[in-house]
């Protein structure tokens, strides 16, 4: 495969749309798509799942050095866009519950937690076209990645997308909280001791206020 970029590295906040749009770039270029974000939720569901204190990090860093998590192309024609699997079990939707989207971040804030997930992430990326999704892509997973976008949203924008989203899966919820979740992650992301949520000195910045899915992917497609 002839590519200018190898390796794409996509950033922003939550509900900016960066899964949505890595998702269907990759689709077009024929890449490998990585949300790494998903591989922190499924951690945060085994850990609740086991009944373990997402506050005993010692106790939650062996669950991410032995989880067996995978990442797969779509199974069930549901709306995912991806298939997530902790051992045999189907947590595509379960890590989407409001009781990881509430303790998601304070797993990923632990230092050795994302030194076992991030060495894995660029194993899955070494010598393969990738685009890779998250917060902390462009500045600690992948400094040396050949494009670096950082797709931004306002708080009230993003809050409507997940609300619209969670109603189309039939989850009971608010506007309002899906706002107060909205400014509460984000307050959580950029405050993180590791991995905090920094747009790289090199990123391209892409407003998504005012944009469709289709306008966002014409920018791209013209870097």
């Amino acid at each position: 495969m002839k590519t200018k970029y190898k390796t794409i590295a996509i950033d922003g906040p939550a509900g900016s749309g960066k899964s949505t749009i890595a998702n269907e770039l990759a689709k077009r270029h024929g890449y490998l798509y990585l949300d790494t974000g998903v591989m922190y939720r499924a951690v945060t569901w085994a850990v609740l799942e086991n009944n373990i204190p997402v506050v005993d990090e010692d106790a939650v860093t062996v669950v991410a050095q032995e989880i067996s998590l995978k990442i797969l192309a779509p199974t069930v024609d549901d709306g995912r866009e991806y298939t997530v699997m902790v051992a045999d079990a189907d947590v595509t939707w379960l890590i989407r519950q409001e009781n990881v989207n509430a303790n998601v971040a304070l797993v990923s804030s632990y230092r050795q937690v994302r030194y076992f997930l991030t060495e894995k992430q660029r194993q899955i990326a070494h010598g393969i076209p990738i685009i890779m999704v998250g917060r902390d892509i462009g500045t600690v997973v992948l400094p040396d990645a050949d494009l670096k976008i950082f797709l931004e949203a306002s708080p009230e924008v993003r809050a409507e997308r997940r609300y619209k989203q969670n109603i189309k899966h039939g989850k009971s919820i608010t506007f309002e909280e899906s706002l107060a979740g909205i400014i509460e992650r984000d307050k959580q992301d950029r405050e993180k001791q590791i991995g905090a949520m920094i747009q790289a000195e090199d990123a391209v910045i892409i407003d998504t206020n005012d944009l469709t899915i289709e306008e966002v992917l014409t920018k791209i497609d013209r870097l």
